[in-house]
């Protein structure tokens, strides 16, 4: 079109932002970079989290769960994710309206506590299972790169060596075709996924590298047993117990990234234990997420923020 009529590319988005009435009237333009709101957005469920829109720079946004991603879905959108700054523009909400909130999903971040503590004091704050199971499933790959280290090391003392000693050097061949240190490698899905969900190359490649490493066997037993207490628990105390018991086989294992996952999730045992009220989580702001993610790569990045806000609340405000 820009060709057609001799302008340029850059020229003719300019003219079509700022030239768009609804974008050069838009009452909330003078701030949106710093903060958007939709009160009439705002409902008794509602999802917490954080999300980079460019460069990296991270904004907190708070959405509706009722809207279900669609139009109604944001509520506010704050610059940063520092709580002193998103706690001041939430309390620009009716305070009335701000009580009515029932529940708050979010992640562990400590910040996303305060501010649902202190804009909604009557929100019951549910930690998502999700990113607790995230916290034992990292634990497995961190036990897995160790192991990959180690076998690298191992790989090169052998070619050094081999070397030395004026030899051709052969490495270890598995019955699946895999080296030690390529084994390590690409049992990373593996490690993520249900046993139940592998392929018969994962099933073959699991069980080659659970007889060689069985800590990571017993370590992905643990990050898999912790996923079954959130799917096939109902009530709230029977979930505390089925927690407890985890605990206990986790400290019997004697893994240092496990240990460091079940002090976590001590600390916060009350909300993640909310989970089992409602079995709500903060999969609707995780989705939303990804919307903003996709429809900042189909425009190829954010060159103007304020725009980019603009077209997203025309979407889900």
């Amino acid at each position: 079109m820009g060709g057609f009529y001799g302008v340029g590319g850059k020229a003719l988005l300019r003219h079509y932002r700022n030239c768009q009435r609804g974008f050069a009237h838009w009452e909330q333009r003078a701030h949106a970079k710093q903060w958007l709101m939709y009160p009439q957005n705002l409902g008794a469920h509602l999802s917490l989290d954080e999300t980079s829109l460019s460069h990296g720079e991270l904004y907190t946004i708070l959405t509706n769960k009722a809207a279900k991603g669609g139009q109604g879905s944001i509520v506010a959108i704050v610059a940063g994710t520092k709580a002193e700054t998103v706690i001041e523009v939430l309390r620009k909400l009716p305070e009335n309206q701000r009580k009515k909130v029932k529940e708050v999903t979010l992640d562990m971040a400590a910040n996303m506590a305060l501010i649902v503590k202190k804009c909604f004091p009557k929100a019951t704050q549910v930690t998502d299972r999700f990113h607790v199971q995230q916290l034992a499933l990292e634990a497995v790959q961190d036990m897995r790169i160790a192991y990959r280290w180690q076998a690298l090391e191992a790989e090169n003392e052998a070619l050094e060596q081999a070397k030395l000693n004026q030899l051709e050097y052969q490495p270890e061949l598995l019955s699946n075709g895999d080296t030690v240190k390529q084994l390590l490698a690409r049992s990373r899905y593996v490690l993520y996924k249900k046993s139940t969900d592998w392929t018969l190359s994962q099933r073959e490649r699991a069980a080659l590298l659970f007889k060689r490493y069985p800590d990571l066997q017993t370590a992905y037993e643990l990050s898999q047993s912790l996923s079954y207490i959130f799917e096939n628990t109902t009530d709230k105390l029977y979930g505390l117990a089925r927690l407890a018991k985890w605990h206990e086989k986790v400290r019997q294992a004697g893994f240092k990234a496990f240990n460091t996952v079940a002090r976590s999730i001590q600390h916060h045992y009350e909300t993640i234990l909310n989970y089992f009220d409602n079995r709500s989580t903060n999969a609707s702001a995780e989705s939303f997420n990804a919307k903003i993610k996709a429809f900042r790569s189909q425009f190829r990045g954010v060159r103007n923020v304020e725009f980019f806000l603009y077209r997203l609340s025309q979407l889900y405000a």
